[in-house]
């Protein structure tokens, strides 16, 4: 992916979200199981990315949850942000990647198929918000690194052993 050259690559870790504008652009790595959620406004070319690492905050184990570690509280989360850049929730669209199969088990517990769940809890967020999902890049068993271009809206993405692919 070509980078113009004042722009910057803000970083998101794990279970972290941030929010980017044109020239930057906007990169987690690590993604696993854990699904990368990226809502943007084209018309605005400004986007949030954020490392959703668990389904619900159901499954948090504290009182102070960390609301981006969680597909419920995240998407949420990502919208208010947002909002407080001006942008209109209507205008939003999702591209996602990620939720893969990190291990194989021979159990068919539930508990252990994190990146599934995951995946099934972000569509299912966004569908209760009314954001349209465009693409998506998930499943599987490799990990990936992701980076949206506001300017472009293209979401490049790197496949552990399977190079590299733009949705």
């Amino acid at each position: 992916m070509q980078l113009n050259s004042s722009g910057q690559v803000v970083k998101v870790g794990i279970a972290q979200m941030d929010v980017v504008k044109l020239p930057n652009t906007i990169r987690t790595s690590g993604l696993g199981s854990c699904v990368g959620v990226v809502l943007y406004d084209e018309s605005r070319k400004i986007a949030g990315l954020i490392h959703v690492m668990l389904p619900d905050s159901s499954l948090g184990r504290t009182e102070a949850i960390n609301v981006a570690k969680f597909a419920d509280t995240g998407i949420t989360a990502m919208i208010d942000l947002l909002k407080l850049e001006g942008v209109q929730k209507f205008k939003l669209k999702a591209k996602i990647a990620g939720g893969a199969q990190m291990f194989q088990f021979t159990s068919d517990k539930d508990s252990m198929r994190i990146g599934p769940r995951n995946v099934e809890a972000v569509k299912s967020e966004l569908k209760r918000h009314g954001i349209p999902l465009v693409a998506e890049a998930t499943g599987g068993n490799s990990g990936r690194t992701i980076e949206f271009d506001p300017a472009t809206s293209m979401l490049n993405i790197r496949t552990v052993n399977q190079g590299v692919s733009e949705i």
